[in-house]
């Protein structure tokens, strides 16, 4: 591909725009930074907060153990965290400086705050709203569509900012996400020039691969991760062991950043540590899982673009199915091999839903790493699954297409109902 053609600079600042550092779930991250950002605005400490969050918020704070909280869950801490603690200028890790007196004092200072957590209607899967308020001031952010994407701020009745919410990803000039493609991702893996992606993608192996070793090294959540390899150290085995150990870690409050994908720690981890796995078993060279991990990375955002960032529909899913194509890349180069993998692998796990983040999401990594690698090794023993098979057409972006219109407008009903039975229970 020319490096002056449209999709190869589109799929570079894509990787830079997505690949990003986060510390901790994004959905409980993007409500300490909202609420970070409100008290900045605001410019002193509130007495009253009031969060009004999405069902797909609600439903992915819930559970989650919030980083440098000491074990807390839940909005209001998260909320809490980010007016207290938060630097809102470092987004993703906008809880990352939080000190341990700073930490052990949370539970207290929380009692300091009248915090209120309301239902968000608004229509946005993904939407935010933290209005924050002091004797003498009001001010308000809300953040819609991404998790960092503020569309509004208000400070006493006056705008400070004003974004359209329908704005979409695929609008942005520099990072045309139309233009994805499984073909087009094959041709820029093969041609990129290493030195365009040389940051983004070793910083994405430095850090997944630092906190699945930790994952794998203490005992995080259900321990997903340490009980795969009980089973054995073969390379199938590892691969997803070393994303679930990523996993169990991040999501029981574990302060080691990963690199996202599709605004996902999980997918982030996913999509990369098990290319980099098989990798390292099969001693690739340094281009080779560059490239390997430029292709899974696109796949599982082009697999993602059609389903939306939040949905009932499990993001490890695309990972895996992402992950797949990149052991796919890695062993044979061949687009004909990787488009069935990735039919394979859709074919077998996309029936996996979300219901929020928690420890079980590392279980969930390991079925869906296992179905890309299905995938790729029933092509290679000469079999498929052929157009008609359920949800799988004739041609993998077609197929793509079928899982995405599942995954975003099939499951919407599907979603209110998890959410419904979530909320329930207390968020």
């Amino acid at each position: 591909m020319d490096k002056n053609a449209e999709c190869y600079c589109s799929y570079i600042n894509i990787l830079k725009r997505e690949l990003v550092p986060a510390m901790g779930c994004t959905e409980p991250i993007a409500v300490a930074y909202c609420a970070a950002k409100a008290r900045e605005v605001l410019g002193e400490m509130p007495k009253t907060v009031e969060v009004l969050a999405s069902g797909n918020i609600i439903k992915n704070v819930k559970s989650v153990i919030i980083p440098n909280s000491g074990g807390m869950r839940g909005i209001s801490a998260a909320a809490a965290l980010g007016i207290l603690f938060g630097k809102a200028g470092k987004e993703f890790e906008v809880i990352s400086d939080v000190s341990d007196d700073e930490k052990a004092s949370l539970k207290d200072r929380m009692s300091e705050m009248e915090i209120t957590v309301k239902p968000f209607t608004d229509g946005h899967v993904l939407d935010l709203k933290i209005i924050v308020k002091s004797d003498d001031h009001e001010a308000s952010v809300r953040i819609c569509k991404e998790h960092t994407n503020i569309v509004e701020i208000i400070k006493d009745g006056e705008w400070l900012l004003q974004k359209d919410h329908e704005e979409t990803e695929e609008e942005c000039p520099e990072a045309d996400y139309t233009l994805l493609n499984i073909a087009d991702i094959f041709d820029f893996a093969n041609t990129v020039d290493i030195e365009d992606i040389y940051e983004t993608i070793d910083r994405q192996i430095k850090y997944n691969s630092a906190i699945a070793e930790e994952g794998l090294k203490n005992d995080y959540g259900a321990r997903i991760g340490k009980i795969l390899l009980l089973r054995g150290d073969d390379v199938r085995i590892k691969a997803k062991a070393y994303a679930s150990a990523g996993s169990d870690a991040r999501m029981s409050g574990c302060d080691m950043p990963v690199i996202i994908n599709s605004g996902s720690g999980n997918q982030g981890m996913t999509a990369s540590l098990p290319v980099i796995v098989y990798a390292e078993h099969y001693k690739k060279t340094e281009e080779e899982l560059f490239r390997a991990l430029v292709l899974s990375n696109l796949v599982t955002l082009h697999l993602k673009q059609g389903i939306g960032r939040l949905s009932a529909y499990c993001g490890a899913v695309s990972a895996g199915a992402g992950a797949g194509g990149g052991i796919a890349y890695l062993m044979t180069k061949d687009l004909r091999t990787i488009n069935h993998t990735l039919v394979n692998a859709l074919a077998i796990s996309s029936g996996i839903v979300c219901d929020g983040a928690k420890a079980s999401c590392a279980a969930k990594i390991s079925m869906a790493v296992e179905a890309g690698i299905m995938g790729y090794d029933m092509f290679c023993e000469g079999c498929q699954f052929y157009g008609g098979d359920g949800l799988v057409s004739k041609g993998v972006e077609q197929t793509i297409k079928n899982i995405s219109a599942v995954g975003n407008e099939g499951m919407k009903q599907t979603d209110m109902k998890i959410i419904e039975i979530m909320t329930a229970m207390g968020c």
